[in-house]
């Protein structure tokens, strides 16, 4: 980036941007919950592998955040990001062809990683685009909406997709997202 401000069509492309790979992270935070009985009719599964695609998602998104933000900081958070979204895009597509509780425990936790790698650099890059303070914080109440509105409909969307097509669905939707948000990035 320059140091010249952004101009202001960069910036609602920035804030749709982050905000759109956003929500799909937390939606997949949620979204998986109603999905749990469905994966373990088809893998045959226990509760302890249930357990893990929750938490194999979850402890990677955690535990990398901070890494993340450090390396947006080195790197570059641009780059950061796009490493991330492709990371996280690729998880889903893994996850929606998982054929065991094993390889979809492993794609969740690529698909956490990658999103870590977007959420970890998510506030910088909106601080960023929006250097100045009433534009900021309009921006992070922006984000501040989408991060609820995920929390929210993740139950709604998991069980939509669970009853209709089916469990898969719930990562694959990710995909052409996470293409064009790629696109978009770049």
């Amino acid at each position: 980036m320059s140091d010249s401000p952004p101009t202001w069509n960069v910036q609602r492309w920035t804030l749709a941007v982050v905000c759109t790979a956003t929500f799909m992270l937390l939606l997949d935070l949620t979204v998986v919950f109603v999905a749990l009985s469905s994966i373990q009719t088809d893998f045959h599964s226990g509760l302890g592998s249930l357990q893990w695609v929750v938490d194999a998602y979850t402890v990677p998104l955690a535990g990398l955040l901070l890494t993340a933000g450090t390396l947006g900081d080195r790197i570059g958070r641009r780059r950061v990001f796009l490493t991330g979204m492709t990371l996280f895009t690729a998880g889903s597509l893994g996850c929606a062809l998982a054929w065991s509780s094993l390889s979809l425990d492993i794609t969740r936790a690529a698909q956490g990683a990658g999103g870590a790698l977007l959420f970890g650099v998510a506030l910088p890059l909106l601080g960023e685009a929006f250097p100045q303070a009433r534009e900021r914080a309009g921006a992070i109440g922006a984000f501040g909406a989408t991060m609820a509105a995920a929390t929210a409909v993740g139950p709604l969307v998991g069980g939509y997709l669970v009853q209709g097509p089916g469990w898969r669905w719930i990562f694959l939707v990710n995909v052409p997202i996470g293409l064009a948000m790629l696109a978009a990035g770049r």
